[in-house]
């Protein structure tokens, strides 16, 4: 099975990627703070010009999906996803391929 880590700035590139697409902005025009909470999971706050945003897991999900697809050239769908708080790194993904 190949597992992929993507480090904490993979993932606010990918969500920066995802909500530019959505909202017709450029990239850098996005911000993104992730964060974790016991209650309520991981989560990431967006601001898109004047516009902010929570994006809750799943959409989170979908943001890393589109990053597998563009920036790797991979099937999406074959990942399994997995995202984790690490002391040092801060938030951290997996992807899962195979078996």
């Amino acid at each position: 099975m190949e597992s992929i880590k993507m480090t904490e700035q993979q993932i606010v590139n990918a969500i920066c990627l995802y909500i530019a697409g959505k909202r017709q902005v450029s990239p850098y025009e996005v911000a993104v703070e992730l964060m974790y909470d016991d209650e309520y999971g991981y989560s990431a706050e967006v601001f898109a010009g004047e516009r902010r945003q929570i994006l809750v897991q799943a959409n989170m999900m979908e943001a890393l999906r589109m990053w597998i697809d563009q920036e790797w050239g991979k099937d999406p769908f074959a990942a399994r996803l997995q995202l984790h708080v690490d002391e040092e790194e801060g938030i951290v993904a997996f992807a899962r391929f195979g078996g």
